[in-house]
């Protein structure tokens, strides 16, 4: 690929030259912002502005920032700069991000970020038009794809996981739930109806004020009930209170910690794998893009499917619906 070169007389000197400096002095931890002249509670409300998963986001942006040279503050030169170098590495997706943590940083400082400076805001449009802004897509775990996957969890010799296996992908397709959501839910949030089960959120990743909503699991025939799946797990695991979907140890014991958010995907891709399918091709959200995809598939409403997976907009949602959907659009020739 072609490097990208910006008109910057020195700054790539610039960069180099604060590289030995900055990793000397590089802070443990993102700046603390002009949080110190404040009480305790309001310093308690002004960091629960942003959520934990944004913290260290950022958090981790700026840490690749000053190993490479960088330092708070920074000129538009160094900044600029080091937008071009990670350029052939980095999506423009993460960019932007990491642009927005070196801002936010500059800001909490009381300082001029240079990200506002027009030659940065040239780079930028710059990778965007020679790198293009198209963002990675996993491949959705549609129904046909989830039912194998259910096939090969019963063939574990160890029952205790597989119906925690079993629970998670089925709980997780059916309810359309992000990853952060499907690992918070505890056995409170639950509602057991006679046609189903309701699940209670108390906040997600676009709902930051903690508004809250509703998701309803509706029963399905067979083996293939989310409902009775993640009964039999409820039942097997002993869990009567706390996180829903835990770590289980190699000796198919449950333990008291919830799973993250990356164990999610780790069981889809160990389900998928078995199948002799690509696990890179996949992650958690694909369980999410698989009912969004599927329920296109059956000529679901966009307004229908947005309130089972809680996206704002029509124009989200389309990012959801894979190919495999869109590619049944009948011919007009």
């Amino acid at each position: 690929m072609k490097k990208i070169r910006t008109p910057l007389e020195g700054a790539g000197a610039a960069l180099s030259a604060r590289s030995t400096t900055a990793s000397n002095t590089m802070p443990q931890t993102p700046p603390e912002g002009v949080l110190s002249g404040f009480s305790a509670t309001a310093e308690q409300f002004i960091s629960a502005s942003q959520s934990a998963a944004t913290k260290r986001a950022y958090a981790s942006d700026l840490k690749h920032f000053f190993a490479n040279g960088g330092a708070i503050p920074a000129s538009p030169a160094v900044l600029a700069e080091y937008l071009a170098q990670c350029a052939e590495k980095l999506s423009v997706a993460t960019l932007e991000r990491r642009m927005i943590a070196i801002h936010k940083a500059h800001l909490e400082k009381n300082l001029e970020s240079p990200a506002r400076s027009e030659i940065v805001k040239r780079v930028m449009q710059g990778i965007r038009r020679m790198l293009g802004t198209k963002q990675r897509q996993v491949q959705p775990m549609v129904k046909d794809d989830l039912l194998a996957a259910l096939v090969m969890i019963d063939q574990q010799k160890k029952p205790v996981k597989a119906a925690r296996d079993r629970a998670l992908l089925l709980v997780g397709f059916a309810s359309a739930m992000r990853r952060s959501e499907l690992v918070a839910v505890r056995v409170e949030h639950l509602t057991h109806l006679s046609n189903g089960v309701e699940i209670f959120l108390p906040s997600s990743k676009t709902d930051q004020e903690a508004r809250g909503r509703t998701v309803f699991i509706p029963h399905a025939s067979g083996e293939r009930c989310p409902v009775r799946a993640l009964s039999h797990w409820l039942e097997v695991s002993e869990i009567n209170e706390g996180f829903v979907f835990r770590a289980v140890s190699r000796h198919d014991r449950v333990a008291r910690q919830g799973l993250s958010a990356q164990s999610v995907a780790l069981v889809v891709k160990a389900s998928v794998a078995r199948v002799g399918g690509d696990s890179k091709k996949v992650s958690g959200h694909s369980l999410r893009a698989g009912y969004c995809t599927s329920a296109a598939e059956k000529g679901l409403q966009p307004w229908q499917i947005r309130e089972q997976t809680g996206h704002k907009s029509d124009v989200t949602l389309a990012k959801y619906i894979r190919p495999v959907a869109k590619r049944k659009i009948p011919s007009l020739l």
